[in-house]
């Protein structure tokens, strides 16, 4: 089954002069082209409708045009008679010009509510006409009244566009799509934010009318908006169907994961219809519940399983019908698989998280300090405990980190000040120095490192972290995180396809992304 997927890309400049040149860029990178001429400044609005043929002559892609005013998210304040006035010269311009391209209007609901919203309609003869809502706030709790009233607009096209701070708030949004095209009408259904990301890849899929990708990174028009070539080419959004099975990363934050790039490498590799879309949860139980649970969930969807990272490991534990021992012993699940009515869950973390030590120390016997009293130090102590090496937790909280030590038989100290002379192997456990806000964090400084034999971080992103930096300037020889980052996601990858993953795939694709800096 072949996804009717269409990638919208906004073209969004200040001057009409850069206009032609970002259309043209538009148009190899996307399936439609929005142009938003509420961005140009304010006396060149007038310019661009008598060059409009010039400026979008040259492309045969269906065009949406654009005037948004800065409360709907728009690039500038207009007042209701500007934004009728504008319309109307577009309607002038468009007739006198020879584009002949499919050409959408998108008026905002206020428009098509006014006084003069049935004369604008029928000014824009010849344009589809789309009835577009914005909410930068959250999810409106009366989204379903709004929707409603958008329904009673002439509008062949119903544009729903909210804020999503947790990956459920995504589910009203979707709900949309059925609800609009049983009526009659297409539905785009967006949720912005990083949490919403998943409508912008899945959206398509289950009938949306188009999904929105920016050009790059810095000329994104809506909060979480990801690039078309990421839509086209990360998540392969024209493949995707509504049979296409689905996976993806649980965790808080999770923009910056690698693990996209390598799941949906591997997918393709192997020509296996499957996605891998990451998920920004702050309540797991919840999502859990309404998104993944087959027999509580709200969403009908091929949904096969799921990584788990930072915060959830521990959490997810309680609420699944089934968990190997290992990740019962560990007290932390890193990979969920949706079996039937079931919810399993393993631990690919324990049998990974020594890999990349091997060759660099012989684990029996040798010491080693364990940085950190979450889900990945209770996964690594397992792993340590099994490998015969004797071990210590260090936590900023020493309560922590002895109700932790006694489960795995190892000893507890406080991280601050600790000094790490003596030990063979030195572990960040902590997600200090991920790529983002923590990124110039660590647990433990050179000070601290210095006469420590090994110093291995589990943190991948970015590849040389500040706590590697400061083990180099210690003396010690240094692991990072990519080669247990890989082991655990090919482990996962076969639980979840029954095949095994293609051989330096995912962690071609990783090294890539590394290298390109994202």
């Amino acid at each position: 089954m072949q996804s009717n997927a269409r990638i919208c890309v906004p073209v969004c400049a200040r001057m009409t002069g850069e206009l032609g040149r970002v259309v043209a860029r538009a148009a190899r990178a996307g399936d439609v082209i929005e142009l938003r001429l509420d961005c140009l400044e304010e006396g060149e609005l007038a310019r661009a409708l008598k060059e409009l043929e010039a400026l979008a002559g040259g492309v045969s892609l269906p065009l949406v045009f654009t005037f948004r005013p800065s409360a709907q998210g728009g690039g500038r304040d207009v007042s209701l008679d500007q934004r009728f006035t504008f319309w109307a010269a577009l309607a002038r311009a468009r007739r006198e010009s020879g584009i002949h391209n499919p050409a959408f209007a998108d008026l905002e609901l206020d428009l098509f509510e006014s006084a003069r919203g049935r004369e604008l309609a029928g000014a824009l003869e010849g344009f589809k006409l789309v009835c577009s809502h914005h909410d930068f706030g959250g999810v409106p709790s009366d989204l379903e009244v709004i929707f409603e009233r958008m329904m009673r607009t002439p509008a062949s096209v119903l544009k729903v566009a909210v804020t999503a701070r947790d990956a459920t708030d995504c589910l009203p949004v979707l709900a949309l799509i059925g609800r609009g095209r049983r009526e009659g009408r297409e539905v785009i259904a967006v949720a912005m934010g990083s949490a919403g990301v998943l409508t912008r890849v899945l959206a398509p899929s289950r009938g949306s009318f188009l999904t929105y990708g920016s050009l790059d990174a810095s000329s994104a028009t809506a909060p979480g908006q990801v690039t078309a070539e990421e839509l086209r080419d990360l998540y392969g959004v024209h493949a995707v169907n509504a049979e296409t099975l689905v996976t993806g990363l649980v965790g808080l934050p999770v923009a910056h994961s690698l693990s996209p790039h390598m799941h949906n490498a591997a997918f393709r590799a192997l020509g296996v219809g499957g996605v891998y879309v990451p998920f920004e949860v702050a309540n797991v139980s919840d999502f859990l519940r309404r998104m993944v649970s087959p027999r509580a969930r709200e969403l009908d969807w091929p949904l096969r399983g799921l990584s788990v990272t930072a915060p959830h490991k521990t959490a997810v534990l309680e609420r699944l019908d089934w968990a190997e021992p290992r990740a019962r012993e560990a007290g932390a699940v890193n990979t969920i698989v949706v079996e039937g009515e079931e919810l399993r869950g393993y631990n690919t973390d324990a049998e990974a998280a020594l890999a990349p030590l091997a060759g660099v120390l012989r684990m029996k016997g040798s010491r080693a300090a364990v940085l950190g009293s979450g889900g990945a130090a209770r996964s690594l102590l397992l792993a340590l405990r099994e490998a015969g090496a004797r071990m210590t937790v260090f936590a900023r909280r020493v309560e922590r980190a002895r109700g932790l030590a006694e489960k795995f038989g190892a000893g507890a100290e406080g991280l601050d000040g600790a000094s790490f002379d003596g030990f063979d192997l030195v572990v960040n456990a902590t997600p200090l120095g991920t790529r983002g806000e923590l990124q110039n964090d660590t647990p433990a400084t050179a000070a601290q490192l210095r006469g420590a034999r090994v110093a291995y971080d589990l943190v991948y992103n970015p590849a040389r972290t500040r706590f590697l930096r400061e083990a180099r300037e210690a003396g010690c020889e240094t692991v990072g995180g990519l080669g247990m980052l890989v082991a655990q996601a090919e482990r996962q990858f076969e639980l979840w396809t029954g095949l095994g993953a293609p051989a330096g795939v995912m962690r071609g694709a990783a090294e890539k992304t590394l290298a390109a800096g994202v």
